[in-house]
């Protein structure tokens, strides 16, 4: 049997098992990170059957990664095959979910089910009846990105109990703060609040990107994570980035922000960011303090941002009167066409409009 039409993404392809010992505790760690998911460190064998929900990418990886190792663990010689739903017919999935001739494991993944058509759509829900009433040797994940297309599949497929991993985007910056948190711990290290917060400001939103760093400072940190290890290993992208400037001059420190801008250049920072950053912060408390007084959680769905964004807003607006911020919106404005091209000097361009916003929240 062979796999055709590979799902095209950077950690899906087929491939035979590899000669090395998988590190089954790692396979259990991962799983974690998704709710449900149906393998842990007790499962010998894994569900025949398994619904990956969800389009945060780190975690949907790690879901189906978990059920490859579980299968790996119970035959080292399980084949792999990662299908995109979309690019099958029936005929081709039955050959995929068909037993082997020689009793050979087999995983196939299915990515995309959210975009499948009727025809496929029902060729795997009948599959997928047949394989949670026991089909030796084949174990079938399906991959959805959640939401309410393909929703019938999704509920059939639940209904078929199939053992369902939950891997939501993660949006909010509490819940980034907590994935922070488990990534250490699972590391087998210790975190401050204080390094949870400036780890996300140096790193983002990207979880991939924050399982790394974590992982790495735990290790360098020999297991204690502190705000000084974070900036230590971060330096150029924890203290200075556009949004660090942006912050001081919110919030009127005119010599940190300056400090801060001049320090972002030293590093490379690219001018157009800054000046981005500048423009986010300055509407955003814009949008906010128009918005008169609420519950941040209420105005967060009004404006359509994440409630730790308004909470940090509110803050910033009390410095702020209507006039100043009329002033801010009008220079930030030009600071941005400045640094695309206008400005001869795009540091000065910079500086200059830093003094002018620290000099109008005082308006």
């Amino acid at each position: 049997m062979s796999c055709i039409r590979l799902w095209s993404s950077p950690y899906v392809s087929r491939y035979r098992p590899p000669s090395r010992v998988h590190d089954a505790g790692a396979s259990d760690r991962v799983a974690a990170r998704c709710k449900d998911g149906g393998v842990n460190s007790l499962t010998v064998t894994p569900p025949p059957l398994h619904l990956v929900l969800g389009e945060e990418e780190l975690l949907v990886e790690r879901a189906v990664q978990a059920v490859v190792d579980a299968a790996r663990r119970a035959d080292p010689q399980t084949e792999v095959c990662r299908m995109r739903t979309t690019d099958l017919v029936p005929r081709e999935l039955d050959e995929l979910v068909s037993p082997s001739l020689f009793a050979q494991g087999r995983v196939v993944v299915l990515g995309a089910a959210h975009e499948a058509g009727k025809d496929i759509a029902d060729a795997v829900l009948n599959h997928a009846r047949h394989l949670s009433e026991g089909a030796e040797g084949v174990v079938l994940v399906v991959m959805h990105a959640g939401g309410g297309r393909g929703k019938a599949l999704v509920d059939a497929l639940r209904a078929a109990g199939a053992a369902v991993s939950e891997c939501a985007r993660v949006t909010r910056f509490e819940d980034r703060a907590s994935f922070v948190r488990d990534e250490v711990h699972r590391a087998g290290g210790r975190i401050s609040a204080g390094a949870v917060t400036a780890l996300l400001d140096a790193v983002g939103s990207d979880l991939r990107e924050l399982a790394s760093a974590a992982a790495q400072l735990t290790t360098d940190s020999g297991g204690s994570v502190d705000e000084a290890a974070v900036r230590r290993y971060h330096r150029g992208r924890a203290e200075v980035t556009g949004f660090s400037v942006a912050e001081k001059v919110m919030t009127g420190d005119r010599a940190g922000a300056l400090e801060m801008l001049r320090r972002a250049m030293q590093l490379g920072v690219p001018h157009v960011l800054v000046a981005d950053a500048l423009a986010d912060a300055v509407r955003t408390v814009a949008r906010v303090s128009a918005s008169g007084r609420a519950d941040p959680y209420r105005l967060a769905s009004t404006l359509g941002m994440p409630p730790w964004k308004v909470k940090k807003a509110m803050a910033q607006a009390r410095g702020w009167e209507r006039d100043g911020l009329a002033q801010a919106i009008l220079l930030v404005a030009e600071v941005n066409a400045d640094v695309k091209g206008v400005a001869a000097d795009a540091d000065y361009a910079l500086e200059r409009a830093v003094l002018a916003l620290c000099a109008a929240r005082r308006r």
